[in-house]
């Protein structure tokens, strides 16, 4: 049996440009019916993945990528629910002074998801609040945390800059980006319909945001 282990691609260059050649055969018309600005956005998301059919499951509302970049431009947080989409945010990407946040293992946590009853994700949101004005919301992983957004959205006058919803699995990730579909919010937002997603795609949708011109 031959060794095709020696038969790989090793040039970084390669496999970027590549990979990319691949994204564009497979999904691009799909990526053309696109508006510009998200057309950067999907293809990095399609790249965290390996999934090309994701193009025609994203939904959006708003000028989401221009209004997230403003807000970095302007120096405003990344808020995330998790610490993985916190690591898979490219810091050099970002814009001098921006800070990349995530509550969940702030020690109030804990007690805060006991008396209101929930989990541990969604309790972290509310220690968002200080902050959620203009920022920009990275939710990778749980739909719980994207379900308590939307519940104090309806209660708390501040209001982020975008939403970027993407959470994962199989008990709540339909129905939370659905809720969020429906929802009415003036924020611009962008999110994947069904059980897919994850810290991989939250992140790449913030690191294509430097890519982005207009």
């Amino acid at each position: 049996m031959p060794d095709t282990r020696s038969d790989y691609l090793r040039d970084p260059a390669a496999i970027y440009a590549r990979s990319f050649a691949i994204i564009e055969a497979e999904a691009g018309a799909a990526l053309a019916a696109l508006p510009a600005e998200l057309r950067g956005i999907a293809r990095r998301l399609v790249h965290s993945c390996g999934m090309t059919d994701i193009v025609q499951d994203l939904a959006w509302s708003g000028p989401v990528a221009r209004a997230a970049r403003t807000a970095l431009d302007a120096g405003r947080p990344i808020l995330a629910d998790v610490e993985m989409v916190k690591s898979g945010i490219i810091a050099r990407r970002l814009p001098a002074g921006v800070t990349v946040r995530c509550t969940l293992g702030d020690p109030a946590v804990p007690g805060l998801a006991g008396q209101l009853g929930t989990t541990r994700s969604a309790a972290a949101v509310e220690l968002w609040r200080g902050d959620l004005a203009g920022a920009v919301v990275v939710i990778g992983n749980a739909p719980t945390a994207l379900f308590h957004l939307l519940d104090r959205l309806e209660a708390w006058p501040e209001r982020p800059a975008a939403v970027f919803a993407l959470p994962v699995g199989f008990v709540g990730a339909v129905e939370s980006k659905e809720a969020l579909i429906t929802a009415g919010l003036t924020v611009p937002w962008l999110t994947l319909r069904g059980r897919r997603g994850g810290s991989a795609m939250a992140a790449a949708a913030v690191n294509a945001l430097a890519d982005i011109t207009f």
